[in-house]
């Protein structure tokens, strides 16, 4: 009994993993089409989950929502931040911060 429980447990965690992978790789496309349409340098090319939680979809099912984080420069030297907000495996929002709020959907 234990060995069953013990292989349901890797399934979940290898199945968290995976979405969390995928998850990561829509967060990161996101980031560079964001940062492409406003004509600024991704920097890094990458994101960073910085909130994990439960949440609810429009459904009303229950989903994880996920806050990343990356870095974008306008100019080469000052680095910004943007966020992209997922509920599930839809992308919520893309706030980028500069000067004036950008919100790109």
């Amino acid at each position: 009994m234990p060995e069953i429980l013990l292989i349901v447990a890797l399934f979940f965690v290898l199945k968290f993993w995976y979405q969390s992978m995928k998850s990561r790789e829509q967060a990161v496309a996101a980031a560079k089409r964001a940062c492409s349409q406003i004509n600024v340098q991704l920097l890094d090319d990458t994101v960073e989950m910085i909130r994990l939680r439960l949440c609810r979809t429009n459904s009303g099912t229950v989903a994880l929502c996920r806050l990343y984080s990356f870095d974008f420069s306008m100019d080469g030297e000052q680095r910004h931040t943007g966020t992209i907000s997922m509920r599930g495996r839809e992308i919520i929002d893309v706030v980028l911060d500069i000067d004036q709020v950008t919100a790109i959907q």
